[in-house]
């Protein structure tokens, strides 16, 4: 264990460099933290305004309360209303999305067996038939469903008024 100068400088170069290192990690955090000071004292500030303006809001809520409950309730009616009608067209939305997901998944196998079948020596055509009638089948329901999509649309422009139906009769169908 000879103790040589150049060792003793070796190590005291790895030590300063590890005192850098440390020096620079603690400015970042120091850093770190005066931006986490900064934001909770703007958060404080945001909460006494939200807190005053609170107050002021529960105290004109209280005000028309008193006086036009009735109002308020038909407001609230027919929110529910129309959040109601949005939960209907999302759920027809969301069975047309997965109908077309079905649709699509069911070509991409009719298209994985014919790689397959084109691979291998195989005799498939008792499967690709099956899968022929089952699209067959398919398309006829997805017909079904267009026409209802197609005439849901027709009764509501006809429900419409005449300006509003004008905007919408320029929009394509997709078929």
């Amino acid at each position: 264990m000879a103790c040589t100068i150049e060792k003793i400088l070796t190590d005291a170069r790895t030590l300063l460099e590890r005192l850098k290192d440390h020096d620079n990690a603690a400015e970042s955090l120091i850093d770190q933290s005066t931006v986490l000071h900064k934001r909770v004292v703007t958060m404080k500030e945001a909460g006494a305004s939200l807190s005053h303006k609170y107050q002021e809001d529960a105290a004109e809520i209280k005000d028309t309360s008193k006086y036009k409950p009735h109002i308020l309730l038909s407001q609230e009616n027919t929110q529910i209303r129309d959040l109601q009608q949005e939960n209907r067209d999302l759920w027809i939305s969301l069975e047309e999305h997965q109908d077309a997901l079905e649709l699509i998944m069911s070509k991409y196998r009719k298209h994985m067996l014919q790689l397959m079948m084109k691979r291998k020596d195989i005799d498939a055509q008792p499967v690709l038939k099956v899968h022929q009638t089952q699209s067959a089948l398919e398309n006829k329901e997805l017909h079904k469903l267009l026409s209802i999509s197609r005439e849901s649309i027709e009764v509501r422009q006809d429900l419409l008024p005449d300006d509003a139906s004008q905007s919408t009769e320029q929009l394509p169908l997709n078929t």
